[in-house]
C-alpha cells in the first residue's frame, strides 16, 4: 500500500513564494513519475508539473518560469517551489505518483494567494 501526503500550503500575498512537499511512503522501490496537479473552485483539476526519476521535467505554460519541481529519490519526496505567486494560482494542490502502473493521490494542500 502506498500513501501520499502533501504539506506546505498556506495563505500568501501576490508576488510571494511557497514550497510544497509531498512524501510517498509504503513498500516503494522506485517511483517513475511524480507530479503536481491543482484544482481551483469550480474548475477541473489541471496538471502543473511533472518530474521523472531521471530528472526530466515538464510544466504547464501558466507556471513556466515561476514554479520549479524537484525530487529527492532517496526520500521518495517531490517538491514544488512556487515563486511570483498570483491570485490565479489559488487552488488545492495535489500530489500524484505513478508506481508500478497505478496512480496514487494525496489529500491535497490549500494554496491561497490574496492580499
Amino acid at each position: 500500500q502506498v500513501q501520499v501526503v502533501e504539506s506546505g500550503g498556506d495563505l500568501v500575498q501576490p508576488g510571494g513564494s511557497l514550497r510544497l512537499s509531498c512524501a510517498a511512503s509504503g513498500s516503494i522501490f522506485s517511483i517513475y513519475l511524480m507530479a503536481w496537479y491543482r484544482q481551483a473552485p469550480g474548475k477541473q483539476r489541471e496538471l502543473v508539473a511533472t518530474i521523472t526519476n531521471g530528472g526530466n521535467t515538464n510544466y504547464a505554460n501558466s507556471v513556466k518560469g515561476r514554479f520549479t519541481i524537484s525530487r529527492d529519490n532517496s526520500k521518495n519526496t517531490v517538491y514544488l517551489q512556487m515563486n511570483s505567486l498570483k491570485p490565479e494560482d489559488t487552488a488545492v494542490y495535489y500530489c500524484n505518483i505513478v508506481y508500478r502502473g497505478s496512480a496514487y493521490w494525496g489529500q491535497g494542500t490549500q494554496v491561497t494567494v490574496s492580499s
